[in-house]
């Protein structure tokens, strides 16, 4: 009896043969589907109880987590003790950390917890290693940095990518525009507000058997493939923004330094000298999105030292206040405002008032 690896091995073959064209196209989306379907079996937690093994549930703390992903011995460990002060050992030896080692960093006033994360190798997403738990945890993240070694960089990013797609982690990437909806009965209703190059109603109907799916309402709103078909239908797909930190930068050239700069997303830095963590350290706060919203109590200067950090898309006046203590709303008349989200400095507002970055906030309550 053939194990779901071994089903997997045997399509993604089948795939590899097959030829790319129109003529194709429904055969790859049913074998794509299947692919999907496979995955999600072999990375799925185990029902049942039993041991999860050692220290991979880690408590969040902070408003961030960001892990450190990458293959043993690029550094990723010497990098976290450079950054946290937490110390995760470091080694030439491939596998040095068997678990997950979590630490804290403290930036423009906000707490946020950095996961060293076991090495990811080829293979991780067929459960090999620790694999399946460095994915649950790596999945958890708000941030990823890819930790490569510079003087192979591209061969492990490629690597990597591969293993992240294959476990449903998106990086870099937005959920595509396509609204999905089941329903009992009615048939397969497709409609479309661009032109397809990658789908039609024939490869779009495979996919959909292929999940025993035969009536539903499918809205494609971007110019999709098949890969992002399945995404929407799998449902279980994470968008996570990535940083590549390529590391070791003393060893190599100034001009092999200029080419490094031209791949996206990538930050050169040596952890070993600490050079260029600066860099490092504002782009991870460009990539994490979030504000900084000072308090002032009544009558009193702005407490510049420990700002309340919210996420961009989470700066309601009701959000800020929630973030503080959840019985404040009960007694909140209103809000006073200094800052660039308003027009004049201090100005009253309501409850949806959205705040930016370093805004100062006094909250006044009812009488």
């Amino acid at each position: 009896m053939s194990t779901t690896y071994d089903k997997i091995k045997e399509i993604e073959t089948e795939m590899a043969r097959t030829q790319k064209n129109k003529a194709t196209a429904y055969h790859l989306g049913t074998l794509k589907a299947k692919l999907a379907k496979l995955r999600r079996e072999l990375i799925a937690p185990p029902k049942s109880g039993g041991g999860g093994g050692e220290g991979f549930d880690v408590a969040g703390t902070g408003v961030a987590r960001v892990g450190f992903v990458g293959f043993p011995s690029v550094g990723k460990s010497t990098l976290m003790s450079k950054l946290t002060g937490t110390f995760s050992e470091v080694s030439e030896i491939e596998f040095t950390t068997l678990t997950t080692v979590p630490g804290v960093l403290h930036y423009k006033g906000a707490k946020i917890q950095i996961l060293d994360l076991p090495g990811i190798i080829e293979g991780a997403k067929d459960g090999k290693g620790r694999g399946k738990q460095v994915i649950a945890v790596a999945r958890t993240c708000s941030l990823i940095f890819l930790v490569l070694d510079v003087l192979k960089p591209l061969t492990h990013k490629a690597i990597i990518e591969r293993e992240m797609e294959a476990v449903g982690i998106r990086l870099n990437k937005q959920p595509p525009n396509i609204v999905f909806r089941k329903k009992d009965k009615g048939g397969i209703n497709m409609t479309s507000t661009v032109p397809l190059t990658h789908l039609d109603s024939d490869v779009v109907r495979s996919v959909l058997s292929e999940y025993r799916i035969s009536s539903a309402d499918i809205s494609l709103r971007c110019d999709a493939t098949v890969d992002e078909l399945i995404d929407v239908i799998e449902g279980n797909r994470v968008y996570i923004p990535a940083v590549y930190v390529l590391n070791k930068i003393d060893q190599i050239s100034i001009e092999e330094l200029d080419l490094i700069y031209k791949i996206p997303h990538a930050v050169p830095v040596s952890a070993h000298h600490e050079w260029n963590f600066d860099e490092l350290l504002e782009i991870m706060w460009e990539y994490l999105n979030l504000a900084r919203i000072y308090t002032k109590p009544k009558g009193q200067l702005p407490d510049y030292s420990a700002p309340v950090v919210l996420k961009k898309d989470k700066t309601s006046i009701t959000d800020f206040c929630n973030s503080i203590h959840k019985g404040i709303l009960k007694e909140f008349s209103h809000a006073l405002v200094w800052g660039n989200s308003v027009k004049h400095a201090p100005q009253k507002v309501g409850k949806d008032h959205a705040l930016v970055d370093e805004d100062v906030v006094s909250i006044v309550k009812k009488n």
